[in-house]
């Protein structure tokens, strides 16, 4: 810094304004700074700023299970939230699903010096764990019981609108493929298609089980294929809902003709599986943003607030339409 305030001709304390962004410099005086410092390949010091302010302008996030498609959609709404505001984000997987293992991430988490965690919470194993203190934390999936904000899609709201589209066009009931019941988001999207029926006084077919991939969305697929009953399902998430409709049209169950699908997710691709497939769209970009505004909230101030969860839409394609 003393470099470059002898080669502008300023003081120290000057081309400590601008390397701070003060807007207390003069245009003429500011260029001047600036070209001195490329000249000199001139780096303000992030961990010397950090230790005077105390910020470190980064986020960790901890999470469970990188390869599924919600997670990886929140982590890239995470990281491009977190960009716009002028963090950086410090990934911290974690391979066992044990409390042990949380307790550690948040320790190397600390070591490495982040404002604050966002964890991406999704087996319900983990529920209430005891979070170390001294960090700001935001939960995403909702579900877990913290004294920490929660951040996620209303899946209540989701499941409840596919189930309600599906009667409302005339089918009697709707079985479902839910997800892994360790999964938070599906036992609330099974327990929201369950009450949904109840509510309609419709019958509750047996649950089919799956693990979010389209493998056993197939198998899955089989099974209801054969049932001549079946008209409607309900599918935990997109990629199940393509084994199921490859599975039925293997056992010649048209789609929507014979059986009407409806998934969960709105991933890139749903629109392009035959026959375009209706689902449950969730916003992405807005649990990423709010994870992110809600814990930057947080670091000024020790009030946590409960946000509301991130409402769903239904996506209307070719896969559904009144039994025949």
């Amino acid at each position: 810094m003393a470099d470059v305030a002898r080669l502008a001709g300023v003081s120290g304390q000057t081309v400590s304004r601008v390397a701070n962004g003060r807007l207390n410099v003069d245009a003429s005086t500011r260029a001047r700074v600036q070209a001195a410092m490329r000249e000199l390949g001139y780096r303000p010091n992030g961990a010397a700023r950090a230790l005077r302010s105390g910020e470190f302008r980064s986020i960790g996030v901890i999470v469970f299970e990188l390869s599924t498609f919600g997670t990886t959609r929140t982590l890239d709404a995470i990281a491009t939230a977190a960009t716009a505001r002028g963090y950086s984000v410090n990934l911290m997987p974690v391979l066992a699903v044990s409390r042990q293992a949380v307790a550690d991430a948040f320790t190397r988490l600390a070591e490495q010096a982040v404002d604050g965690v966002i964890m991406m919470i999704e087996a319900q194993l983990l529920d209430g764990v005891q979070l170390p203190p001294g960090l700001p934390v935001v939960i995403v999936h909702a579900g877990a019981h913290y004294d920490h904000p929660v951040i996620d899609t209303d899946q209540t709201q989701g499941a409840r609108l596919a189930t309600e589209h599906l009667l409302e066009l005339g089918h009697k009931t709707v079985w479902h493929v839910a997800g892994p019941p360790s999964s938070f988001a599906a036992d609330q999207r099974r327990r929201s298609w369950e009450q949904t029926l109840r509510d309609h006084g419709c019958d509750v077919p047996p649950l089919l089980i799956g693990d979010w991939s389209p493998a056993c969305g197939y198998d899955a697929g089989r099974q209801l294929a054969a049932n001549p009953e079946v008209t409607a399902v309900f599918v935990a998430n997109d990629q199940m809902a393509l084994g199921v409709l490859r599975a039925l049209h293997e056992q010649g169950r048209a789609v929507p003709d014979d059986v009407s699908v409806v998934g969960f997710d709105d991933m890139e691709e749903a629109a392009q599986f035959w026959p375009p497939l209706t689902t449950v769209r969730q916003t992405f970009t807005d649990i990423g943003r709010r994870s992110v505004d809600t814990l930057i909230a947080q670091l000024g101030t020790a009030d946590g607030h409960a946000p509301t969860p991130v409402p769903t839409t239904l996506i209307l394609r070719n896969s559904t339409a009144p039994p025949a």
